[in-house]
């Protein structure tokens, strides 16, 4: 079965939650545009969330789900209150759900944890989760090391549950490859910052637009922490500092509030530009609409074409 089937879904795309940008009304353009729209829950608490969801509700009959990052302090109470508020998807971040799954597939719930390792991924198979998010390190804000080329089919030969390709999927050859591979459809996140519908800063999606394929970074990568971000002011400094040694309280000057700053204000020199390594390949500003369709309207001329050079091959 491919993600749509599995989902509802138009295409086999979920939308990465990415904090503070996927509100509840981009998760539901997302959705009305066919693919699963994801709320994300970092960087909110228990009522903000649970405002997010309804407004979700009230914008789209499609299906949509949550995102919780389980390094969020509130994490106890939203599982619980995304469960009164009937959400039929979860995906998670940042640490291992085992603890709430049971609760969660008692509702009917349908669980799909991203992680960057097969051996854990594996762990959770065991828990009944319905699928696998295999984060490649292309992804933009918070990776792993290993890239989605690799940890994708791995995944699939170490699992008997669907997986799902993460990081570095932004157009139809992206997509045609983690099929090969052995996903059942892709997340996307970077690729949907250049979205009319998307609720970044202007001069966000411009810095996405402007950037080259290694104009991107990585930091906290030497304290554990990595998180790929556009270069600029900040990242440049933060990853200086780190190199030479700096603490972690110092550290966290750099990018206290820095995401908030880039999504709302604009601010390009000392935001956190938060983004994959796709965005060399993201030229212009397009409609949610436009992006799937032209993504899988690719990936079936990909597919036609190998198709036909195997056959000139066989002859």
């Amino acid at each position: 079965m491919k993600l749509n089937e599995i989902l509802g879904t138009r295409y086999p795309f979920i939308q990465g939650g990415m904090a503070n940008i996927a509100t509840g009304e981009f998760a539901a353009s997302v959705s009305n545009a066919g693919a699963l729209g994801l709320i994300g829950a970092g960087g909110m608490n228990t009522d903000m969330l649970r405002n997010e969801i309804r407004k979700a509700k009230s914008l789209t009959d499609k299906p949509f789900g949550v995102n919780l990052m389980l390094m969020n302090p509130a994490v106890d109470d939203m599982a619980e209150m995304v469960m009164a508020e009937d959400v039929k998807i979860i995906t998670t971040g940042a640490g291992n759900p085992a603890k709430y799954i049971p609760a969660w597939k008692e509702k009917g719930i349908k669980v799909f944890p991203v992680l960057s390792s097969t051996l854990l991924a594996k762990r959770m198979e065991k828990t009944g989760i319905d699928g696998v998010i295999a984060e490649g390190t292309e992804s933009g804000g918070h990776v792993g090391e290993m890239t989605t080329m690799t940890l994708v089919p791995q995944m699939v030969d170490a699992l008997n549950i669907p997986v799902i390709a993460a990081g570095g999927v932004a157009d139809g050859r992206q997509l045609a490859a983690v099929f090969a591979l052995g996903a059942v459809g892709a997340q996307l996140g970077t690729c949907l910052l250049a979205s009319k519908e998307c609720p970044i800063h202007d001069n966000y999606k411009q810095a996405v637009l402007k950037a080259k394929d290694n104009d991107t970074i990585v930091t906290g990568r030497i304290g554990g922490t990595p998180v790929r971000v556009l270069k600029n002011e900040m990242a440049r400094e933060y990853v200086r500092r780190e190199k030479q040694g700096a603490d972690k309280m110092e550290l966290e000057k750099y990018t206290l509030g820095s995401l908030r700053r880039a999504v709302f204000e604009g601010d390009t020199k000392t935001g956190s530009l938060m983004a994959g390594q796709v965005c060399g390949q993201l030229k212009e500003i397009r409609t949610l609409e436009e992006i799937f369709e032209d993504m899988v309207s690719g990936c079936r001329s990909v597919c036609h074409r190998l198709e036909g050079e195997i056959n000139e091959n066989r002859k």
